[in-house]
């Protein structure tokens, strides 16, 4: 099976007070260590980043593909089909997460491929909540998400009623990642200041400069 990642990074992040994907995590900016993360269970030029129209990012590693959302701020659906549509016939099925998931466990990752089997998605589910943005999808469902979004019927589960999915409870991901922390996204300073704490590094003054990024 030929994998791939999406990256996410076009959110507003409107609790975080700036642009989540430059934040620094130690040596690296976040959306690099979620990049570097991912690259030991797919190939980097099998990772797909999708930003908002116009957003800067940090310098990537060669190989990642860049695409942008259509429209803005219309959730995780609209940054998925961008991303399918950039993979296209490249991989025949994608882990899905957002930029801000920093803890994330690479076993995680090669375990929710290993649960897709022969469904079209395999998603975390928590009790009633499920976890589109740690869940692996086939390029084929792109067709089902456009028709969602073009009939403004945003949320992903929507998605999942469509096509053959596949929850997986939470609780058996425990084995690779016992704590879950892949499925732990920072909304807020205080989620990412934990997060660092969690991560044995240092915390990072708000009020400094960000630091350099590239469009």
């Amino acid at each position: 099976m030929k994998t791939g990642a999406i990256v996410l990074c076009g959110g507003k992040s409107s609790r975080m007070g700036r642009d989540k994907a430059t934040l620094p995590f130690g040596p690296e900016l976040m959306l690099q260590r979620v990049i570097r993360l991912l690259g030991e269970v797919v190939e980097t030029h099998q990772i797909v980043v999708v930003a908002a129209p116009g957003q800067a990012l940090p310098e990537l590693p060669a190989g990642v593909t860049v695409a942008h959302d259509d429209r803005s701020e219309r959730g995780p659906l609209q940054g998925l089909a961008a991303g399918l549509r950039a993979i296209a016939d490249r991989a025949d099925a994608v882990y899905v997460t957002s930029c801000d998931v920093p803890l994330l466990v690479p076993g995680f990752v090669r375990r929710m491929f290993e649960l897709l089997g022969d469904h079209d998605i395999a998603v975390p589910r928590d009790q009633q909540h499920h976890h589109p943005l740690a869940a692996v999808y086939r390029p084929a469902v792109l067709v089902h998400v456009q028709r969602l979004l073009d009939a403004d019927r945003l949320r992903p589960r929507f998605l999942f009623d469509e096509v053959r999915s596949r929850e997986v409870l939470v609780e058996e991901l425990r084995a690779v990642d016992p704590q879950l922390t892949t499925l732990e996204n920072l909304n807020s300073p205080e989620d990412y200041l934990a997060a660092l704490t969690s991560a044995g590094l240092p915390p990072f003054h708000f009020g400094l400069p960000s630091m350099p990024t590239a469009q």
